[in-house]
């Protein structure tokens, strides 16, 4: 009985995940740099994962200069066992993935400022959707186009 109430628990926490934005689709030119980088770098099980990368919830710090983002569920505490930085070159900026058994769960992206404005509009439009579903086919969405060590997990 306890396992069926932790998944009822888990089901909308998941729901929400998978109608989180993917980041190709608000941030293309951000997106199509992480998988060029992760490529360079030699990391392409991760360069393909990250044409799938959605935008789950950003970092909450507030500061001017972050533009990050969890890609998976916030964790609890730290990552623990399985946990890796990969610190990306970047065009400009700062680019470091925190990486769990081979999984994208967090992106620090620092000193790219023109990503905040899509960046909020997608989160804003996809909490507007999770809180109220009806409204979700209405909603127009992130403006198209536009794109916008750090206090990550």
């Amino acid at each position: 009985m306890e396992e069926e109430d932790q998944a009822q628990e888990r089901a909308p926490a998941q729901d929400q995940e998978r109608a989180a934005p993917l980041v190709r689709d608000v941030l293309p030119a951000l997106a199509a740099e992480l998988v060029r980088l992760l490529a360079e770098e030699g990391e392409r099980e991760l360069a393909i994962c990250a044409n799938d990368l959605r935008i789950v919830a950003d970092c909450g710090c507030g500061d001017d200069f972050c533009q990050s983002f969890y890609t998976e569920r916030r964790p609890t505490g730290p990552y623990g066992p399985g946990h890796r930085n990969v610190p990306l070159s970047a065009d400009r900026g700062y680019l470091i993935l925190d990486v769990v058994h081979g999984r994208i769960m967090f992106v620090e992206v620092l000193d790219r400022p023109e990503l905040r404005p899509a960046l909020t509009a997608a989160l804003t439009t996809a909490l507007d959707a999770a809180l109220t579903p009806d409204r979700a086919a209405a909603s127009p969405g992130p403006a198209a186009g536009a794109e916008g060590e750090h206090p990550g997990p």
